[in-house]
């Protein structure tokens, strides 16, 4: 039997998102404009925006709410999008994770205040990969899960451990990270990178595990960006890594192509806020490897799909099946 599908695996969350209008400083003010609630973290919004790229696609996932409303909450969203439920967990012992998200309306920059909650609880006992015919583990969000983060005696952490059990059952691997300080990401992040197949980041995120700055006064370095994927490359077992930035993406394979691309350029007025962009993009690069599509087709698809996210505040709330999101890409293209 063929494998076909993904396990979207960690992070479930929700996001109270609020749209301001304009950042204020320490002890100052600013209006919220808006408010929405959805469900967020990476197995959440990756799962969910796969569902709503492929309805056929089977998709699982592997978590750990509260038995609480915002743990009903989420547990109705994967339903909702008919996510296989069988191994997110229900526990008393703490509250669901959440997370506040500050928009600001005129730049749709966001900032994140988060709450680890029920996360913390998971642990690498909680994922069983027996009877799994998914294709592709996709992990995160490192450095959210107290269970997770844990290192272990022989230099490896839970995430490690999970991402070497997924393969030793057939599965291939892909991790998520989160822009914190680098060197708490970068001994997170080495550990896992024997055990990855994928490792698709920001710009950020790849100069935290090479050690290069990547981003200089909040403009990103595409040259050293490219030098610190070349590093990293060269550290672990990847067949694929990517680089997403605002304006474009980069992506290196493990036959030593190297490739740079632009993204789609979306009007300010259809921009909501860039809340979902980044997990969109993983969505659409994933399901180009799960379909084995050449891999500028599925850059391609990911900057698609990051584009049509921008539409809405919440982190899945715009983006549409293939064809739907493709009709608005060539709409843009138009104008």
């Amino acid at each position: 039997m063929s494998r076909r599908g993904f396990i979207c695996a960690g992070c479930w969350t929700v996001d109270r998102i609020k749209l301001i209008d304009t950042w204020p400083v320490e002890e100052g003010l600013s209006r919220i404009t808006d408010v929405d609630q959805l469900g967020g973290g990476s197995a959440h919004n990756v799962g969910i925006d796969l569902r709503l790229l492929d309805p056929s696609l089977p998709v699982a996932t592997i978590g750990c709410v509260g038995d609480d409303e915002d743990g009903d909450f989420l547990f109705s969203q994967a339903q909702r999008y008919q996510l296989d439920t069988t191994q997110l967990i229900r526990s008393h012992l703490r509250a669901t994770s959440y997370t506040d998200v500050m928009s600001v309306a005129h730049s749709g920059k966001r900032t994140f205040f988060h709450y680890t909650g029920a996360n913390d609880l998971l642990c690498p006992d909680h994922f069983d990969f027996s009877h799994s015919q998914a294709r592709i583990l996709h992990l995160g969000l490192l450095s959210l899960h107290a269970g997770l983060d844990a290192p272990r005696a022989n230099g490896d952490n839970g995430w490690s451990v999970v991402l070497a059990n997924a393969r030793a059952n057939g599965l291939k691997t892909s991790i998520e990270m989160v822009s914190i300080d680098p060197t708490t990401n970068r001994k997170l992040v080495v550990p896992c990178l024997p055990h990855l197949d994928y490792l698709i980041v920001n710009d950020n995120e790849i100069g935290a595990i090479a050690n290069i700055q990547t981003v200089d006064a909040g403009q990103t370095n595409v040259e050293r960006c490219l030098q610190a994927a070349r590093v990293v490359m060269a550290q672990g077992s990847m067949t694929l890594l990517a680089v997403h930035y605002p304006k474009g993406a980069i992506c290196l394979d493990s036959h030593g192509h190297e490739l740079i691309t632009q993204s789609l350029t979306v009007p300010q007025h259809l921009i909501a806020s860039s809340v979902g962009a980044g997990d969109a993009f993983v969505a659409g690069l994933l399901y180009g490897v799960h379909e084995n599509w050449p891999i500028n087709e599925s850059l391609q698809l990911a900057h698609i799909t990051a584009a049509a996210s921008l539409r809405s505040m919440t982190t899945v709330g715009s983006v549409q099946s293939i064809e739907q999101c493709r009709e608005f890409a060539d709409q843009l293209n138009c104008e």
